[in-house]
This record gives C-alpha cells, structure tokens and sequence, in this order.
C-alpha cells in the first residue's frame, strides 16, 4: 500500500453519512462550486457489488466480492447500473468484507491526495472517508437526517428512475444497509471525533450546500 501525505495547498474535504441523507448531492455541488475534484466512493462499492451480481457470484462470498474488487472498470457501468436498490444492497454487503475494502483503499486515497486535472483538492464522500481514508483531511462533514426523511426520499429517488417500489420493503432495507454500515467490524460507518455533523432531515439542497459552504469557509479561514 503506497503511503500518501497531504501536498501543501490541496484541500481534502470528507463527507460521510447516512444513505439517503442528501450527502452525494451536497458532496458533488461542493466540488463544483470549489472547483474541486469529486469522487463517491460509494458508487465503487456499488459497482463491485453489480459486477459480483453480473458474474452470479454471493456478494457474501469473500472470493467472489475480492475477484471483482481487484478487476474493476468503473467504464463498465452507467449511473443507472449503480442506483438501483440491488446495487445499494449489494455495495453495502461488499464493503464490510477486508479484502474488497483494501482493493479499492489505494484508488481513493490516490484520488484524494493526487487531485485529478490539477485540482486544488478533492471532495469524497462516502462511509469513512474522514476516520479511515483520510483521516487529515482538512475538513470532515457527517451527514445524516431521520430514518422517516431518508426513506421518503429513497422512495421518490426509485421511483422517478421507473423503478417499482414497496415502501415497507424500502424502510426494511433502509433498516438493514444502516445496521451493516454501522456495525461492520471493518471501518463502521461513524463521525469521526473532529467531523461536524449536519442533520438534513428539514433542510433542502440548496440550504444544504449554503451550510456546508460557511461550515468549510469557516473552518479553511482558522
């Protein structure tokens, strides 16, 4: 594993949260509006986890999740490929195993600390990017809301895609993916000590975004 250390003047901001919290929509209008680099790391799980699917392999299965870990092409996947509700189920069961979590380890920290496009940083989101793949990032943001606000919007997410939609099944499986992230041995899903943790639950995007922009505006001015 290629040890990294923060180049001086590139800004590291780390987003971590809940599903459905409204982190990927602030994490991704933060980089634009920073002129920053993006990257949901999420979408790398997501798409081990379709690629175990697609060569119907367990994504429980330790070898079959790591065979996908270690030859993924993210090219081989469209946006739609990655927002389905088997692809959030199955990323969430890949991500707690070892060796799919250090295959993809040395991508994201490259990303962070090697900014495409000579970017003045990086923003990435994701489940710990602020405890464990950079745990010096310069700005850490924990992004939740309430279990009843992210199922409503998960529902309307699926839904707008055509997707047919259970609610009951929705907040079950809401239940489930919050109790892996959290409870996995390897890199829980947690705020990190120093992280600022923003509720959305009542907030919009774009009251979202004004606060995590103040929030880091404050913090880079220290």
């Amino acid at each position: 594993m290629t040890a990294y250390q923060k180049t001086s003047g590139k800004v590291i901001v780390a987003v971590d949260g809940h599903a459905a919290s409204g982190k990927g929509t602030m994490a991704r209008s933060l980089a634009e509006a920073l002129n920053l680099a993006y990257l949901d790391t999420g979408s790398l799980y997501r798409a081990v986890g379709v690629a175990v699917l697609r060569a119907g392999g367990d994504p429980a299965r330790d070898a079959d999740a790591v065979r996908a870990a270690e030859s993924l092409d993210l090219t081989k996947f469209s946006r739609d490929d990655l927002r389905s509700e088997a692809a959030g189920g199955a990323a969430s069961t890949v991500a707690a195993i070892p060796g799919v979590r250090a295959a993809l380890l040395e991508f994201q920290r490259r990303f962070a600390y090697q900014p495409p496009q000579n970017k003045a940083g990086a923003v990435l989101d994701g489940r710990d990017i602020g405890t464990v793949i950079c745990p010096d990032a310069d700005v850490k943001i924990f992004v939740t809301a309430s279990l009843e606000a992210r199922v409503e919007r998960r529902i309307k997410e699926l839904r707008a895609g055509g997707q047919a939609v259970i609610d009951a099944r929705v907040r079950d499986d809401m239940i489930a993916r919050d109790a892996r992230d959290s409870g996995r041995s390897v890199a829980p899903m947690v705020a990190a000590a120093d992280a600022w943790v923003l509720d959305t639950t009542t907030l919009d995007a774009g009251q979202v975004l004004a606060q995590a922009k103040a929030f880091i505006a404050r913090k880079l001015s220290r």
